[in-house]
């Protein structure tokens, strides 16, 4: 009786872990485009500095996410495109008071961009259901 509660209490655990998981990826990637998109128009319009708070912002929204991904474990294996992700965006973020801050400035939309994109790729493709795969 013990393990069959213990099994269904696993079961109940794992389904409520990738329900709050997936559920926080969309959101994620909702806020990313959003964010992105909202500041390239303002950029755009404004013609202005208003491009450096939106790389602050989108910047530190995907920091922020990064490290909730880090602290969760989720897609951080060794040799994910996460984890690589992770510690090339370590490595800018303690370079950047040394000079590479002009390096940044341009590769930094790219990042972002790319960023999104893999939050895309796990949310849709990874996280599909084995049966989904099949089709």
């Amino acid at each position: 009786m013990r393990d069959l509660f213990q099994s269904i209490l696993s079961y109940f655990s794992e389904t409520f872990k990738l329900t709050v998981m997936k559920k926080f990826k969309q959101v994620d990637y909702f806020i990313s485009i959003a964010l992105i998109l909202a500041f390239s128009i303002v950029s755009l319009i404004n013609m202005d500095a208003t491009f450096i708070i939106g790389y602050l912002v989108v910047g530190g929204w995907q920091v922020i996410s990064m490290i909730v991904h880090s602290y969760h474990h989720w897609f951080t294996d060794k040799k994910s495109l996460r984890n690589t992700y992770h510690w090339i965006t370590l490595f800018c973020l303690v370079t950047m008071p040394v000079g590479s801050f002009i390096i940044l400035l341009f590769t930094a939309p790219f990042m972002a961009i790319f960023y999104t994109w893999l939050c895309y790729h796990e949310l849709y493709v990874k996280m599909q259901r084995p049966i989904h795969l099949l089709k």
